[in-house]
């Protein structure tokens, strides 16, 4: 550290951090929910009644002939949706910054023996260009065939896809006879930016021709909940014993259903990614006339500052958040469902002090 660090006098950090939405704990409802179907003996595996009505309340969402699969974590449903929608001797398109690309430990390659065509996309988006290089590998018996399109709603860069993007995406893989997969970690706050309803995920999803989704729960203020959504007829009529063979099945299901059907009973799910974006732009309208700090509007619940090194590492210290690319001195900052207006106030207070007080 330099000595500037101690130069500088910072205000009372916040309560909470703004490192990640994964930093943030489960919102009371969903444990209240966990707590309410802990109760008596019912069946295991998905045969209980509240899993059959999550089930149920995802295909009401998504008004389509959709298997709904329930897993633990954000890369097992990823590994679940992929090997549904693949065949042998085929690979995936994905942008350079997808999440199954840079951040799941070479999960996708090592699980399923597959291989990941990513492609450079400084907004981190696949474009339609992208998906047509990629097809002259078609029918060359010496390619790895490209079988499906994996995207990420919102992206690794906090950026969104609009719906006719995505439209335009599944209509070009499908021409292809490719597949897509659509990446959820945040779609709860990718749905909640586009215009937050029912009516909104379905346009950006089943209705565009996205074929799997990976819905993200556990970034989105629940516990440990996750759900790939398949739509039948194009994905694997084998997915569940992908999901088993991929330790992905979960015995006693009712406690992750019972969130989900919490959340989509009267749209908590987008209730809580609505906060997290406008605490996002909240913050960045309470710094944006700071010259010395380089960033753009937030889409979703995600902001890419550029911070002068010393007052990068003495916030950092103060309240911690993580790098994102360190030769630029980049840092992201994520608000979470559970950030207060207080929390956003006094972490660009003490971000203001530091810029300034250099």
């Amino acid at each position: 550290m330099t000595g500037s660090l101690h130069l500088v006098s910072l205000p009372l950090a916040p309560e909470r951090f703004f490192a990640s939405d994964n930093f943030s704990g489960a919102h009371p409802r969903y444990l209240a929910a966990i707590e309410r179907a802990n109760a008596g003996h019912v069946m295991a595996y998905g045969g209980d009644a509240i899993t059959k009505s999550a089930v149920s309340m995802f295909q009401e969402l998504c008004q389509a002939d959709v298997d709904v699969l329930f897993t633990f974590n954000g890369t097992g449903s990823n590994i679940v949706a992929l090997g549904s929608l693949l065949r042998s001797a085929e690979s995936v398109i994905c942008s350079e910054w997808a999440h199954i690309n840079v951040d799941e430990t070479g999960a996708p390659e090592h699980i399923l023996g597959i291989k990941l065509h990513d492609v450079i996309s400084p907004d981190a988006k696949v474009k339609p260009e992208h998906i047509v290089a990629a097809s002259s590998a078609l029918g060359n018996v010496h390619h790895v065939q490209p079988g499906v399109v994996s995207i990420t709603q919102a992206t690794e860069l906090g950026t969104v896809y609009s719906i006719d993007e995505i439209r335009v995406i599944c209509d070009t893989a499908h021409s292809f006879g490719m597949r897509v997969h659509l990446d959820g970690a945040r779609i709860s706050n990718a749905t909640a930016a586009l215009g937050g309803d029912a009516k909104t995920f379905r346009a950006m999803t089943f209705d565009a021709g996205v074929d799997a989704v990976s819905f993200g729960g556990t970034k989105n203020a629940m516990f440990g909940a996750e759900a790939v959504l398949l739509r039948r007829g194009v994905a694997s009529d084998r997915s569940g014993f992908i999901r088993k063979q991929n330790t992905q099945l979960p015995s006693k299901m009712r406690y992750m259903a019972a969130q989900f059907v919490e959340a989509l009973t009267d749209d908590l799910w987008l209730e809580t990614a609505r906060h997290a974006n406008q605490m996002a732009s909240r913050l960045y309208k309470a710094l944006e006339d700071l010259t010395s700090l380089k960033m753009t509007p937030p889409a979703v619940n995600s902001l890419y500052p550029i911070l002068p090194p010393d007052v990068k590492e003495q916030l950092q210290a103060w309240n911690f958040f993580w790098d994102w690319d360190l030769s630029r001195s980049q840092v992201r900052w994520m608000t979470s469902w559970d950030t207060s207006p207080a929390d956003v106030d006094a972490f660009a207070a003490g971000v203001r002090a530091a810029l300034l007080g250099r």
